[in-house]
């Protein structure tokens, strides 16, 4: 089973899927398989989107519903429903596919309620300008939480442009 999930190239299976919605979107058909599918391109091209992946693994769950729910009680023609059919069925090996490249990102599924943002001490999904996060820092900068590095020089005195002090209480001119 493995073996077969590695063998999945998730980036093909979205694009049937949606090649499919698309061939029967002029019909009565599901509204909402298409956006879903455009999404999973766009999770599944962007390498660092870790969120984005989970949040269409989610997608994909929560539309199997949603597609019995409308093939129950839409009735159409034999086409329309043999296709919804096809992408009620490509759905499950997606859902697969996704979640083992979520895994091999780094990333983890933890299941429907709230796409893996229940840790609110986990990573964030922005960062302050500067650098200035609470998690780690960024280009070099320093985060707010961490104590001053070891080697840190103390600051220069500061530079007056005044005079020097003529020797004793009298001051000449």
């Amino acid at each position: 089973m493995a073996d077969f999930v590695q063998g999945l190239d998730p980036s093909k299976l979205v694009l049937a899927e949606i090649a499919l919605t698309f061939t029967i979107a002029a019909f009565s058909s599901p509204a909402y398989n298409l956006p879903i599918f455009l999404f999973g391109l766009y999770a599944q091209e962007n390498t660092e989107a870790v969120l984005s992946l989970q949040a269409f693994s989610a997608l994909v769950g929560a539309s199997v519903i949603a597609d019995i729910i409308w093939l129950s009680r839409n009735s159409q023609n034999w086409f329309v429903k043999l296709v919804s059919i096809l992408i009620l069925v490509l759905k499950l090996p997606t859902f697969v596919a996704f979640a083992s490249a979520l895994r091999s990102r780094g990333g983890q599924f933890s299941g429907l309620g709230g796409l893996g943002t229940d840790n609110l001490s986990g990573p964030t999904l922005w960062s302050m300008p500067g650098g200035f996060t609470s998690s780690g820092g960024r280009d070099g900068y320093q985060t707010v939480d961490d104590p001053e590095p070891a080697t840190a020089r103390p600051p220069a005195p500061p530079v007056s442009h005044a005079p020097p002090a003529a020797p004793g209480g009298y001051q000449g001119v």
